[in-house]
């Protein structure tokens, strides 16, 4: 038990010594955000039956801005259409065009959605050119385990 208050009278030194904070009364500091300037961006996109997911990322990965149907306001099944999914995409080609001023973009496609073509529509049209686009779905190399023989 001495165990115990000996801990805890070295845990309230150890507060004791620590200088106290004053509250300075302002807004923390923000780090202030870098508008790089990206030539080429990668536009990642999964398309579920229940959603639709697009993620814009630099060649290295580093995301730059992404989307769902659901953070746009679609609930419901309305999330898997293709408008939602062409909505995501003019508002994150929107707020990527004016901060980074892209020219050329790769679409990976995952999934088996609705939301896959109108993606790809939606981003011909935003007037960037699409260099390449790659089908990443993945695909099961031996299927499910087969179901037990039925005993009669």
């Amino acid at each position: 038990m001495s165990s115990k208050n000996a801990k805890a009278k070295k845990a309230a030194k150890k507060a004791a010594s620590k200088p106290k904070m004053i509250a300075s009364g302002g807004k923390k500091k923000s780090k202030k955000k870098s508008k790089e300037q990206y030539r080429r961006v990668q536009a990642h996109v999964q398309a579920t039956y229940n959603n639709t997911i697009v993620t814009v990322t630099d060649v290295s990965g580093n995301v730059i801005a992404w989307g769902s149907a659901g953070f746009k306001g679609f609930k419901g099944p309305k999330k898997s259409t293709p408008f939602a999914a062409t909505t995501i995409v003019e508002d994150i080609m929107e707020r990527v065009k004016e901060r980074h001023g892209i020219h050329e973009i790769d679409i990976f496609l995952k999934g088996v959605g609705a939301g896959r073509e109108a993606t790809v529509r939606a981003f011909n049209a935003c007037g960037i050119s699409v260099n390449s686009i790659k089908d990443t779905t993945p695909i099961p190399h031996n299927g499910p385990r087969a179901k037990k023989p039925r005993r009669v």
